[in-house]
Parts: structure tokens; sequence; C-alpha cells
């Protein structure tokens, strides 16, 4: 079997958002959020993960409603980033607006109306090192602020070692990690991913029924790694490119406006330089760069 990888647009979601929108494992995952509760069942889980208008593919990594009295709002994250904090907050007000759309909720009513109650969740599968437990929106952008009008607070879930449904999908992020360190963005990697998590029992049942799905899904995201690093390579190429072009164009504003102090007539800059007339006038009047 060759080695290349081979792109299908079939695939969507990412592994996370795949995993978690099968009901079953949904439930597992709220049922780690939230031990204590002995009655929820699948039926009272529903999606409300935000989707692009322009596309299907998800806006957000997953939301979902328990019943009509609380919103779960989590995020996958690899790399460390406090600004999820700002994305969650963002997240939230659309999908509180799409809860009050969904259930006619009229907002200019005299009488208080229903509001589910948010929790924001990250699943992090980076190292834990020194990051915090838990992220405080007024303490990351106003901590001397005692006024702040608003706060937020998001749960860091790191690896606990529990072998719950949260930490095998952190396992399974740091061993497909470790094989595309070995194996780079290749099909390798991510068979050699597979095999390793059913060997140590991590999303069994998951990799067993979705594998076809799963090749499909991450050689997508490999590709699209793929394109956008050599998009960024492109667009600095062209703004080093642009760069050099706005430079000698400011060099030769600069002469133009040596030649007008030295009463140059503006046909002989124009020759020389070659500006328009209307932007050397415009020289004239402009400030001196500083």
């Amino acid at each position: 079997m060759t080695d290349e990888i081979k792109v299908k647009h079939t695939a969507k979601d990412s592994v996370f958002t795949n995993l978690f929108s099968t009901p079953e494992y949904l439930l597992e995952l709220y049922q780690v959020l939230h031990p204590e509760d002995k009655t929820t069942t699948i039926k009272d889980l529903k999606s409300v993960t935000c989707r692009c208008i322009l596309a299907e593919h998800p806006y957000n990594d997953l939301g979902f409603n328990v019943g009509n009295r609380l919103i779960v709002l989590v995020e996958a994250q690899s790399s460390w980033s406090p600004n999820i904090v700002l994305r969650l907050l963002g997240y939230w007000i659309q999908t509180l607006n799409n809860y009050f759309t969904e259930h006619k909720v009229f907002l200019y009513s005299t009488t208080k109306v229903s509001c589910p109650k948010p929790e924001f969740y990250v699943i992090y599968s980076g190292e834990h090192g020194h990051k915090p437990d838990t992220l405080s929106f007024k303490d990351l952008y106003f901590p001397d602020d005692a006024q702040c009008d608003i706060d937020a607070q998001v749960h860091v879930i790191y690896d606990r070692m529990t072998g719950d449904i949260i930490d095998q999908y952190i396992t399974f992020c740091k061993v497909l990690t470790e094989q595309v360190k070995k194996y780079a963005r290749t099909r390798k990697a991510i068979e050699e991913a597979l095999r390793i998590c059913r060997d140590k029992q991590v999303l069994t049942k998951y990799l067993k029924e979705r594998e076809t799905e799963i090749m499909d899904i991450m050689t997508t995201l490999f590709d699209q790694d793929y394109v956008t690093a050599r998009y960024g390579d492109e667009r600095e190429r062209q703004g080093k490119k642009e760069g050099w072009k706005e430079g000698r164009k400011e060099g030769r504003k600069e002469t133009a406006r040596n030649m007008l102090n030295l009463g140059i007539s503006i046909d002989v800059i124009e020759k020389v330089t070659g500006l328009t007339e209307n932007e050397i006038n415009a020289l004239n009047n402009a400030p001196l760069p500083m």
C-alpha cells in the first residue's frame, strides 16, 4: 500500500466532533463531566454545535443541550491559547441566540424568560505543565478592573489517567502526535496510531466501527494542514515582494521630494522617478515621513 496521502473531501468533521456526534459517546462525555447525574439519558441530549452558514462543517467543536436546563460547550485543543475564552464566549452567544429562536423566546417580554445555564470546557491534549485548571475572562483580560461587568469561567481538562472517554480521546491525540513525529503526516502515521490505540484499548469500539471514516477524516485534516502551511509560505513570499515594491516606490517619492526642494521641474522629475504628475503634486502637500 502506498504511503502517499490520498485526500477525500467527504469527511467534514474532526475526530473529536465525529466521536461525540455519536449519542452513546456524547452521553459518556456528559457523565464524566457530571458523574452526580444518574438520570440523564441519551434522549435528553441534543447537539447544538454551531454550523457555518455557507457550509456543513462545524463552527465550534461541540455544543449540546441537556434538556432545557443546561448548554455545554466543549472545545478540543492540542496547542495552548488563553484566547479560547473569547472564542467560547462567541460560541455561547451564537448558541444562545439559536436556542431562543428555536424555542420562540421573546426577549422583550415584561416577565423574566427561562435561560439555560452555560458550561464551558476545554479538553487539552498537550502537556499540563503549569497551565491553569480554570481560565477566567475577567482575570485574563481585565485583571486590574474590579468593576468588569462580565466574566466567564472555562474549565480545562487534562489527562487524568482515569481511562474515561475524555482521557481516551486525549491518549489518542498524544499517540497520533508521536506517530506524526516518526512518520510525518503520512498514512503510515495514521495506521500506526490506530494500531497502538487498539492495542492499548483506547477508543476500541469507536475505532473498530469507524476506521475507514477516521482514515478519511485524518487524511483530509493532514492535507488541509499542508495547504494551510503552503498558503502561509506563499503569503510570506508575496508580502516580501510587495514590501520590496513598496520600498522602491517610497524611495522614488523621497527622490522626488528632494528634486522639488531644488526647484527642478515636474516633467524632469517624472522622467527620473517614474512617478505621475499627480503623485508628484501630492508630495507638495503630504507630510514628511517620520
